[in-house]
């Protein structure tokens, strides 16, 4: 009897162990990312400056402002869609902390689901934080869930029924990619998305692009889709970029499927909207073990076996699809968008320096561009 109540008090003891390391954890994830203003940002705002109704609310984003003293057209980058897709927020972070802006501005939100940062999806075993080596040490970035947090939203409906009366699964109903183009008295998704959309209005963007990765047996992968008046532009940088070895994709928006960027943005502005997927091993249902090698290498053995199967819409060997390709590839996409805005349109001319190209990030590795931590 006296085993048994020895026994019983270990595993209370444990029990509460367990719970304080994984407080602690929870915390931690709450604490923000460093991101440092680079040479060309100019100033920063928040989501909250264009929706007051977030103010003080944890996803009042940062919003960073790279403008030139020249008149052109407006660009806007956002990252972080779906935070558990690294290179989304990655590429804008190496744009905020590299980029100069010679005509015209630069409008970069890194972390749009702010919230989704803040936890992990649950029983998807994946790993809390990505790092890279820098020049000046290591830097440390969140990997986050797919969704809004739901310590701010909760619950889930069994069906989402959004705004044009579409019945999606209940989990969408915290997708930021479900819930445009907002709703001021909405969920808190929804406001964020109402937020990004006073954004696009209110700055009057020219050029909006929202950055994604998929898993490699997502039929839509390494893509730009873009809005119908969009097309033009996407189409000539695709044909762009494939005569620079880099294999994309052209889809366009169905336009019944709504709560999409690349749909929204473009029926609710005047912004020409663009949506562009890379390839992400470690969200794919294929994957082996899910750590953070993997998000950052891409290399997966299950997913080599799944290519020679011929089970991928994307091609995979040993190589994987490490972290520099997935970012220079949304970059070289960037510029390349933007170079034939300034061909179509020279009065919204849009003019930068200082981005590394596709080559520069693999031969150098992604932390190579981080600014030092002062």
């Amino acid at each position: 009897m006296k085993k048994n109540r020895i026994i019983a008090i270990g595993f209370i003891i444990l029990s509460f162990l367990i719970a304080a390391v994984s407080a602690v954890s929870f915390i931690e994830k709450w604490k923000p990312d460093m991101i440092i203003n680079g040479p060309g940002v100019t100033r920063t705002a928040h989501l909250s400056d264009y929706f007051p109704d977030l103010k003080g609310e944890y996803s009042d984003s940062t919003i960073y402002f790279l403008e030139s003293e020249n008149p052109g057209g407006t660009v806007f980058l956002l990252g972080g869609t779906h935070p558990n897709e690294p290179s989304s927020m990655l590429s804008a972070v190496l744009l905020i902390e590299n980029a100069i802006v010679n005509q015209g501005r630069l409008i970069v939100i890194p972390q749009a689901n702010l919230s989704g940062f803040s936890h992990n999806d649950p029983q998807e075993a994946s790993p809390q934080y990505i790092h890279f080596t820098t020049n000046n040490g290591v830097r440390e970035f969140r990997y986050g869930s797919r969704a809004t947090n739901p310590i701010h939203q909760w619950p889930d409906p069994d069906i989402y029924i959004n705004q044009f009366g579409q019945s999606l699964s209940g989990g969408d109903n915290r997708n930021l990619n479900r819930g445009y183009p907002g709703n001021p008295t909405g969920n808190y998704t929804e406001k964020v998305c109402y937020g990004v959309m006073e954004l696009i209005r209110k700055e009057k963007c020219d050029l909006s692009i929202d950055l994604h990765e998929a898993s490699p047996e997502y039929p839509v992968i390494n893509a730009i889709v873009a809005h119908e008046r969009a097309g033009d532009l996407a189409s000539i940088a695709v044909m762009d970029l494939q005569m620079e070895d880099l294999e994309y994709n052209l889809e366009m928006s169905p336009p019944t499927f709504h709560g999409l960027t690349h749909r929204e943005w473009g029926d609710f502005s005047d912004t020409l909207a663009i949506l562009m997927e890379s390839a992400n091993a470690s969200q794919g249902r294929l994957r082996g073990r899910t750590d953070e090698a993997l998000a950052l290498t891409g290399k997966d053995k299950m997913y080599v076996k799944a290519a020679q199967l011929g089970r991928l819409y994307v091609p995979y060997d040993e190589n994987g699809h490490p972290i520099e390709e997935r970012v220079g590839r949304h970059l070289a996409a960037m510029v390349m968008l933007i170079n034939n805005m300034n061909m179509f349109y020279p009065e919204k001319t849009v003019e930068f320096s200082g981005v590394p190209s596709y080559q520069e990030i693999n031969e150098n590795g992604y932390g190579s561009y981080l600014q030092e931590a002062k």
